[in-house]
């Protein structure tokens, strides 16, 4: 049994994507005992050998994982029962801030959408571990502080937050959340294999309001996407 074999017996059954530290920790105990070096060239060798298949193994934040391409994804969509979850502009607007202006507070994120977000948005967000508490901003009452996590980064399949489009080149709320959706990852498949696809986001016409009660003066404003202000750097 060679350590190819080995580990993509491993990749291809893991429910998660898995780091190398986790491979070699996970093989510590066997005859082969690799090093990091060791899996780093195996990764590299099935990398190379299923670029020309139907899957790719695809490095995100959290590790590597085989993911099924885009292209087969309607025949893939076929064993859902389920049609893929939908996410209103607004709730991509809003992750989108986030990405981009993290840490941030809630308070702030109405300020460049120019409208009040939703508690489900925020709830759904936590939810969905895609954004968390990282800290409270020294002003009267302490308001939580908003930032995205690894599990973010591994359902939009990036690596890390540099991956996102320049914010330099992103002149809208509209653009950014496109962005997310191109990004979209995670869609599983009843063979435990993943595909990059991704989940349909909800984008209609008249989705641009949050499920919760908007004030009145807001409300009546246009639907406009504000320009996202440039003198900030991403962290």
């Amino acid at each position: 049994m060679t350590l190819n074999n080995v580990i993509e017996a491993i990749l291809l059954a893991a429910e998660k994507p898995m780091s190398v530290e986790q491979l070699v920790a996970l093989l510590s105990e066997d005859d082969l005992k690799p090093s990091r070096d060791d899996v780093r060239a195996v990764v590299t060798e099935l990398q190379l050998r299923y670029q020309d298949g139907v899957m790719n193994l695809t490095e995100v934040a959290s590790g590597y994982r085989f993911q099924i391409k885009a292209d087969f994804a309607p025949w893939v969509g076929l064993l859902q029962e389920e049609r893929p979850q939908r996410y209103s502009r607004a709730l991509l607007e809003t992750l989108a801030i986030i990405a981009y202006r993290q840490p941030i507070t809630r308070g702030d994120i109405e300020d460049i959408r120019g409208v009040a977000v939703s508690t489900q948005i925020m709830k759904t967000l936590q939810e969905r571990e895609w954004v968390r508490v990282v800290g409270h901003k020294d002003v009267p009452g302490k308001p939580a502080l908003f930032a995205t996590t690894r599990q973010f980064l591994d359902y939009f399949n990036l690596k890390s937050l540099d991956q996102l489009p320049p914010l330099a080149e992103v002149r809208d709320l509209d653009e950014i959340g496109r962005s997310l959706e191109l990004n979209l990852a995670g869609v599983e498949t009843d063979t435990g294999v993943e595909t990059d696809a991704g989940v349909e986001a909800d984008t209609d016409a008249g989705d641009d309001s949050d499920s919760d009660t908007i004030h009145e003066e807001e409300a009546e404003q246009p639907a406009v996407s504000p320009e996202l202000p440039q003198d900030k750097t991403l962290h």
